[in-house]
Formats: structure tokens, sequence, C-alpha cells
């Protein structure tokens, strides 16, 4: 596997290492110990997968608060998407800052999502999956999310925003100066733990 370093802190793009023969190829999308040679998180304990029907769905931006924050890891099984990304660690060098990465069936690349992103993705094609494994499970009363449209991230969307969840659509947008989502002290994270008088807490 290849890693790539991204504008964002921590997080990573990979690039699996196919070894082919007349057969076909065979190739390494995870590796606990070349993970942690990278820093990242290699302990999963979820596995998902979504499908989506149409072209110009999105998905997200989602996140987990507190001991529930989750690493992800992002591949394209089928058609193309692109995955989004944003720092919500307020004492992060790339704090607020997003990346978008074109995912394909193709190109077979995974992204590593760290544990304090917001993440979410457009599809490109119609008939989209995506698988990613999860290093903590579903949380229900500690999830949270992101506006795709939120003013203070700027998303350009590469396509017209269709496909919309109710729940997505609802969620509050940022306000600049509030406290972070996930915080650096002891007593902001838990705040972030609890939810309380944070940014992007779940809509009742």
């Amino acid at each position: 596997m290849i890693f790539h370093e991204t504008t964002l802190k921590d997080a990573m793009l990979i690039d699996p290492e196919p070894r082919g023969d007349d057969r076909g190829f065979f190739a390494r999308m995870m590796c606990r110990e070349a993970f942690a040679a990278h820093g990242l998180i290699g302990d999963f304990v979820q596995h998902n997968m979504s499908f989506s029907r149409n072209r110009g769905t999105v998905r997200g931006l989602h996140f987990q608060r507190g001991a529930h924050a989750e690493a992800k890891l992002m591949r394209c099984t089928r058609g193309e998407i692109v995955d989004v990304i944003v720092d919500l660690r307020g004492t992060s060098p790339t704090y607020l800052k997003h990346e978008a990465f074109h995912l394909t069936a193709e190109n077979r690349r995974l992204l590593y999502v760290p544990p304090g992103f917001a993440h979410g993705f457009q599809t490109l094609t119609d008939d989209v999956e995506v698988f990613y494994p999860v290093s903590a499970a579903y949380a229900p009363g500690m999830e949270g999310g992101l506006r795709h449209d939120d003013p203070l991230i700027g998303i350009a969307w590469p396509l017209e925003v269709s496909g919309l969840s109710a729940k997505d659509a609802s969620w509050p947008l940022l306000r600049r100066g509030a406290p972070p989502i996930f915080p650096g002290g002891a007593a902001e994270r838990e705040r972030a733990a609890t939810g309380a008088g944070i940014i992007g807490a779940a809509p009742p």
C-alpha cells in the first residue's frame, strides 16, 4: 500500500499495490501494522455499506461525538463518488478546512478519515456502492452532522445536490466563534461528550 498525505492533518489517501498474473491480481486493502506505522487506527469494529440509486445524491456530513468519535476507511466499490471530509478538531492546524477526493470502483483508492472529522459524499454516477469499516460502533445519541451547504465550510459539490435526506438537510449551521465540536481541553471534552452547547449537535 502507498500512503499519501492530504492537505488535512492526519487524513490519508491510500493506493493499493496490486500484484497480478494471468489470473488477475491480489492486493492488501488494510494492514494493521502498516496503518500503525503511519499513525493510523487499524482496529475496525463495524463494516458498513451504502447504496445510492441516483447520480447527485449527497449523504452527510456525519460524525460521532466524544468517546464515540470514529475513524473511517472509505472505498467506492461500484460507480464513482466525490468524498468530502472536514476537520472539526479545535486544536488542529487544519481546523474547519475541508478536502474532496475522487473515489471510484476502478481506481480502488481508500480514504482514511480520522476521528474528529465530518464526512460525506456525492455520487457521480447512478447505482453507487460505498463500503467502509469504522473504528466505533454506531451510537445514536452521539451522532452529529454538518449541512452540505454550510457557508462556513463552503463545499463546492460538483453536481446539483439531489437525494438529500430530511435529517441531513436539518443539521444546524456552524456559528463563527462557537466552541469546537472536538475541543482540546478537559472541560470542553466533557461538553463535547454530552453535546451541550456544541455546534452540530443532533436536532430533535
